[in-house]
């Protein structure tokens, strides 16, 4: 009882992920009923084939013995075929029959090529909607959304998970009907042949299908788990792969495959288990159909010795097993979509987790759609990632940045800096207070508008596969060749860019590997310019660059992009000391604010810095 109970329960959670994932079927609701449809053809006229041969050999019996005990049916059929004819002709009969049979199987041939060709267009069109619909929902995401799922699990949905139901959706439309008709059918034809016989198999059947039923239940938890292994195994490769450099340079290839092997063996056996399980389908159908195709030669037998064909003619027996035999593929068809099924159940629910996630981050009803200036404020904010953590990330935030500005922001890791700056383009919102951005709530932004007033070059500096300008033309893809000259030169990237022999035509390998990482940083400064922003962060993205080549790009970003709000979070107090401001980050708080002589005068925490960067000692050097 317990056991059905958590079956309906199961059942009853799953409807609404086939109500969500049916969206996605779309433009193919044509193919994906016409596949059905040809199925259903095709199987009947295959269970029609054996019974016009059962009509066959009937009527050569009763031609070859006319004073037998026969079914009447079976001697009008041969009067009819006879003509009136005393001697009819075995072969004329045998060719009337062919000539049916072959019509029959055309057709069916027919059916089956157009239901195979109908599944395909939708099963593909199916997981292309899926997959788009998938990818359209990430991209929306916030950061903190992300944060939830992470990529690897993302990217095991988009693939693996995706896969798992076209694989299911193909059989459902195609094997999933076919299977069920072929067996409604050969019992249907079974009953025709002889009742009583026929039952057999309703006996059998229900033993069958709460077996499988019970299987199901057990494995879906199993196939559940195997995801979330299989999230960890992606991400050990992802980060192997993409930190393969340093994990060479450290010679920990070792450890790096001893930690693969560990969640691939957590993989294979979470699935030995489940398929331990799954397995005992095939067992079980087999004891179930053989059961019943025994009890049929038996009884079938004993009915036709011991009643001399009053009950049951041998060829009716004939015909019956052929019908034993499409009701036992038609088992064994259930059993193998019952396996698919039960590992799509478990993918179709992840994919449904990402399509019914809501962004965090969303823009209002009569949203702002123009910011009119680059000024930026803090009033009283706090930020922390998760709700239920202990404490901000960032608190008790105040601070005042007017447009035109440029402020420098440092501190120690995980001082807050780079929290603090991404409330601003609305990369998360803040939990407690306003951030405002010209005046007015960044909430009360069009999305689209904000973000495309602040340009922000993060610390992990990402390019993309495609030529230097396809990737500078992320900041502005209507740029004309001058703006893009302009934007590099200002990012000090212009003549490392013409040294290279394709110039702004040059492939960026996947992940800008054929860059540095100096040229990298300038690359997405440049692109950033592009944008032509009311406010440009900086988040360390001159780290890699040396110091004379920072300094000529703040140089440049002072004298020509004046009325541009400029934040830059620096390590170096060399990045930052021309700035306007300089915001020292503590803790997760605002330590201090001021200019570079003010802080230097009285601040202890740029004093440390100043001091230890310049290489000199706290009594020498005054206030420089």
């Amino acid at each position: 009882m317990k056991e059905k109970n958590n079956s309906q329960d199961q059942s009853q959670r799953f409807i609404p992920i086939i109500k969500q994932l049916s969206k996605s079927v779309r433009e193919y609701k044509r193919p994906s009923l016409l596949a059905p449809v040809f199925v259903m053809f095709e199987t009947i006229i295959e269970c029609l084939i054996p019974w016009i041969m059962t009509l066959l050999l009937g009527v050569l019996d009763v031609a070859s013995r006319p004073q037998g005990n026969h079914d009447q049916f079976l001697v009008k059929l041969l009067e009819f075929l006879k003509g009136g004819a005393e001697n009819p002709s075995y072969i004329l009969i045998i060719l009337e029959f062919g000539a049916v049979l072959m019509v029959l199987a055309t057709l069916s041939l027919t059916c089956g090529v157009k239901a195979g060709k109908y599944t395909a267009i939708a099963s593909s069109g199916f997981a292309k909607n899926l997959r788009k619909d998938l990818y359209y929902r990430i991209q929306g995401f916030s950061f903190s959304n992300i944060d939830k799922f992470s990529s690897s699990s993302l990217i095991t949905r988009l693939t693996t998970d995706v896969t798992n139901v076209e694989m299911s959706y193909m059989m459902i439309i195609r094997t999933a009907i076919r299977a069920p008709f072929m067996m409604v059918f050969a019992m249907i034809m079974a009953f025709t042949i002889n009742a009583s016989m026929a039952l057999i198999f309703l006996c059998i059947a229900p033993v069958l299908a709460g077996g499988l039923i019970l299987i199901m239940a057990k494995a879906i938890p199993f196939f559940h788990k195997i995801f979330k292994k299989y999230d960890a195994l992606n991400e050990s490769v992802e980060e192997n792969v993409r930190g393969i450099r340093v994990v060479k340079s450290y010679v920990r290839e070792d450890f790096e495959k001893q930690k693969f092997n560990k969640a691939s063996n957590e993989v294979k056996q979470n699935f030995t288990k489940a398929e331990k399980l799954v397995a005992l389908n095939s067992p079980l159908m087999n004891f179930c159909t053989y059961t019943g195709i025994v009890l049929i030669f038996i009884i079938g037998s004993i009915l036709i010795i011991s009643r001399e064909n009053e009950v049951l003619q041998w060829t009716e027996l004939q015909s019956f097993m052929t019908y034993s035999f499409q009701i036992l593929m038609s088992l064994m068809m259930l059993s193998m979509i019952m396996v698919t099924i039960v590992i799509s159940i478990a993918s179709a629910r992840r994919i449904s987790e990402v399509l019914n996630e809501e962004s965090s981050i969303i823009s209002p009803e009569n949203a702002v759609t123009e910011v009119a200036n680059g000024d930026v404020s803090f009033e009283n904010v706090s930020f922390k990632y998760n709700k239920a953590a202990d404490r901000y990330s960032v608190e008790n935030i105040s601070v005042q940045i007017k447009s035109g500005e440029t402020v420098g922001i440092i501190g120690a890791t995980g001082s807050g800096k780079s929290t603090m700056v991404s409330l601003i383009p609305r990369l998360y919102d803040a939990t407690v207070g306003t951030v405002k951005v010209a005046g007015r709530d960044v909430k009360e932004y069009d999305l689209d508008t904000l973000r495309n007033a602040v340009a922000m070059v993060l610390q992990k500096n990402v390019l993309f596969s495609g030529t230097i300008k396809d990737n500078l033309k992320w900041g502005d893809k209507n740029a004309t060749d001058e703006e893009i000259f302009a934007a590099a030169s200002l990012a000090q990237a212009h003549e490392f860019i013409l040294a290279r022999e394709n110039g702004y035509d040059t492939m960026i390998e996947q992940g800008g590997t054929n860059v540095s990482g100096g040229q990298k940083q300038r690359l997405c400064i440049a692109r950033a310019l592009l944008k032509k922003p009311k406010i440009l962060i900086l988040d360390d993205s001159t780290s890699a660059v040396d110091t004379h080549t920072d300094a000529l790009i703040r140089q440049g970003l002072k004298k020509y992009i004046p009325e541009t709000t400029k934040i830059i979070i620096a390590q170096r107090i060399a990045s930052v000391q021309d700035a306007d401001k300089i915001i020292i980050m503590e803790n997760g708080t605002i330590s201090a604010v001021g200019t570079h002589a003010e802080l230097l005068k009285d601040n202890e925490i740029y004093q440390e810095i100043y001091y230890s960067q310049n290489k000199i000692e706290p009594d020498k050097g005054g206030n420089e």
